[in-house]
């Protein structure tokens, strides 16, 4: 008999994690799909799934228990995967703006918070978690956001996305001090207790200590143990191997170290991205990440209580300030004062108008430990259905505001006064020797590798370039060089318009479309001898590109399908002429014929 009751408790037991899981993903997987055929972000849909099988709405109601340890998986393959995917490269290409601009408008927004807080009566712990969930954006939503606007390979782009780095990086610091705070808030409601100058050090030391352990033996450890199980060719041993990596590390770390799961993943995918085999392992991670990811946001939704947006209006539209209004116009105005264009701030200013995952962890890591409530969570999931849900509608009037705030001739000044002054002292050097030299040129728009190869092949057969980019250190180094360089957006006619003139070519290296065509124009119209070549992603600019006088475009479908094919066919051992007969009619297949090879 009692054999028979353990084994009908356990059953009982399974079929609420089942039930749990199969409701959640079922619920997300239908508002997802809602969600997506409105062209809004599917994380919308996971958390209105969540609030329908959650225990505030009618109907079937998921295990919050089990909800939210499944939530804690989702949160360590979350913070994982950012470790794992942890670029400084792409910070320091964008340096000098994302960093001060991040900290600047992340203090500020923070105040904000801890004000709205105060206002609330909250306490001053509570008021800073609260303000640094308001603060940092999600990168899922910007990415998204950048992907369908074609703008994440623009020079805007990149700053909006270095930002966004900066940002993930403060969330990492504010979830060290979370648990310490948490300490310092449970000594001091003991008469003995230590202080909270006491308890914060303490908790940093032991921080110190176990990043000092990761970094010094963990960085040389983890990956020599990644190569060691990929060598066994056992693709569930290495998966299995990436797991332990993500979650035993990051348990280790909360039991060992006092660390939040949160930090510890973090860590542990920063030491997995030093292996050889790292690109494996993210693609290992990814479909689990995915899936626990949707748990998670499912049960962000399952604790909403829709009613609170009835009970507590006036809170929620403080939230909604601090994130449509005051970030926005903070970014705006720092970009401004940095000196960059008004283009890159509307960019930035909208990718964080929004909050998204690491708002939700931070309320998670906040609520468990008991430095926030359930008032402050709600306040949350409820601006971040609204953020993200407005936050397509508000990229599409990027253009639109651009060009309002041109028609305010004051605002415009305000504004762009000094991006256009460092442009001109950075180009004066160069305004100066396309004035005294009227030699023909080349111009080339970026200075990636396209652009990099491009240019030595002009100077090698002995052409002039000028080369025109928005990254500041890359100008400065070609000037220091002696050669012709301008800084600025190659897509505002203003920036280049001295060279264009005596140029014989307009060579754009630059993959993304977003006001190529304008330039190309107005080049023709200052230059109608100027010949212009393309760099194109999609053959469906093709007819565009013609319609405003490209004289050639190399566009990058068309090429891939060219190399993947004569891969094959050398592969199969096909003959040269062959081979070429075949690249031929394939790239002709795709675009106009190429006098080259006709």
């Amino acid at each position: 008999m009692l054999a028979v009751s353990i084994s009908h408790t356990l059953a009982a037991t399974n079929l609420t994690l089942i039930t749990t899981i199969a409701s959640a993903f079922t619920a997300a997987w239908v508002f997802g799909i809602i969600t997506q055929r409105l062209r809004l972000s599917p994380i919308v849909g996971y958390i209105l799934g969540g609030i329908a099988i959650g225990p505030h709405t009618p109907g079937f109601v998921g295990d919050l228990d089990l909800a939210h340890q499944l939530a804690e998986i989702g949160v360590i393959l979350l913070m994982f995967g950012v470790g794992l995917h942890f670029n400084l490269r792409d910070l320091l290409e964008v340096r000098h703006v994302a960093i001060p601009g991040a900290v600047g408008q992340s203090l500020i927004a923070t105040l904000l918070g801890i004000a709205v807080a105060a206002a609330f009566g909250w306490q001053l712990r509570a008021g800073l978690v609260f303000g640094m969930a308001m603060a940092v954006a999600s990168t899922v939503v910007l990415l998204r956001m950048l992907l369908d606007n074609r703008m994440l390979d623009t020079p805007h782009g990149h700053v909006a996305v270095g930002w966004l780095i900066v940002e993930d990086i403060f969330t990492v610091i504010v979830l060290v001090l979370i648990p310490a705070l948490s300490i310092a808030t449970g000594a001091e409601s003991s008469p003995a207790a230590a202080s909270l100058w006491k308890t914060l050090p303490l908790a940093l030391v032991k921080l110190c200590i176990m990043l000092a352990l990761m970094m010094l033996v963990g960085a040389r450890v983890v990956p020599w143990i990644m190569v060691q199980v990929a060598r066994l060719r056992s693709r569930e041993l290495f998966t299995l191997t990436v797991l332990v990596m993500a979650i035993a590390v990051a348990a280790a770390a909360q039991q060992l170290f006092g660390a939040s799961l949160a930090l510890g993943a973090f860590l542990a995918g920063m030491l997995v991205g030093l292996s050889p085999v790292s690109h494996q392992a993210a693609a290992d991670a990814l479909p689990l990440r995915d899936a626990f990811a949707v748990l998670f946001f499912a049960s962000v939704g399952m604790i909403f209580d829709p009613g609170f947006l009835i009970q507590q209006p006036l809170l929620v539209l403080c939230g909604l300030g601090i994130i449509l209004i005051g970030k926005p116009l903070i970014a705006l105005v720092i970009v401004a004062v940095i000196g960059y264009p008004v283009r890159t701030g509307i960019t930035v200013a909208l990718g964080l108008a929004q909050i998204g995952e690491f708002s939700f962890i931070l309320s998670e890591v906040g609520r468990s430990n008991r430095l926030l409530d359930e008032t402050a969570h709600n306040v949350l999931v409820a601006c971040a259905l609204v953020s993200i849900t407005l936050n397509p509608l508000l990229f599409r009037l990027a253009g639109p505001l651009e060009r309002w705030i041109q028609r305010r001739p004051a605002a415009w000044r305000l504004l762009n006064h000094r991006a256009a002054r460092r442009e001109r002292r950075m180009n004066e050097q160069t305004g100066r020797e396309l004035e005294r030299d009227m030699s023909p040129l080349a111009v080339i728009v970026g200075y990636g590798p396209v652009g990099q190869t491009v240019d030595a092949l002009l100077r090698g057969s002995g052409r002039q370039t000028v080369v025109v980019d928005l990254n500041m250190d890359t100008v400065q180094a070609l000037t220091r060089e002696g050669r012709l360089a301008l800084y600025g957006d190659a897509y505002n006619i203003e920036v280049m318009h001295q060279a264009l003139p005596r140029a014989t070519h307009l060579v754009i290296t630059l993959p993304h479309s977003v006001n190529r065509n304008p330039l190309i124009a107005a080049a023709k119209l200052i230059n109608p001898q100027i010949k212009v070549f393309v760099r194109a992603r999609y053959l469906a600019e093709q007819q565009d590109l013609q319609q405003v006088g490209a004289d050639a475009a190399c566009y990058e479908e068309a090429e891939a399908a060219v190399a993947l094919a004569r891969l094959v066919l050398f592969d199969q051992g096909a003959d040269p002429q062959t081979i070429r007969r075949e690249t031929i009619r394939i790239r002709q297949q795709f675009t106009a014929p190429d006098p080259l090879e006709s």
